[in-house]
């Protein structure tokens, strides 16, 4: 029984320190967004565009950022004119 005792009071010690010593952090839409623009830059290391194969990885990854609305409309818009 006091094994039991000390299993739980360890658990529920661990769980209050767990819980009370994390940071809170903002998720939003902007903070995220901004994340999203800093990773896409190493995503595509190498791809210059210069083949077929590297054009669809740009196009692929802009599709997922103006999809996302990661990428402002104005953004989207430029790089849809660049393709033609």
């Amino acid at each position: 029984m006091k094994l039991i005792r000390l299993v739980l009071l360890v658990a529920c010690a661990g769980s209050a320190a767990a819980c009370t010593s994390t940071q809170q952090v903002s998720a939003s839409k902007e903070r995220v967004n901004s994340a999203a623009r800093s990773i896409v830059g190493t995503s595509l290391i190498g791809a210059r565009g210069a083949t077929p194969v590297d054009q669809d990885k740009i196009d692929d990854t802009v599709a997922g950022l103006c999809g996302s609305r990661t990428w402002s409309v104005d953004e989207c818009a430029r790089h849809d004119e660049a393709l033609k």
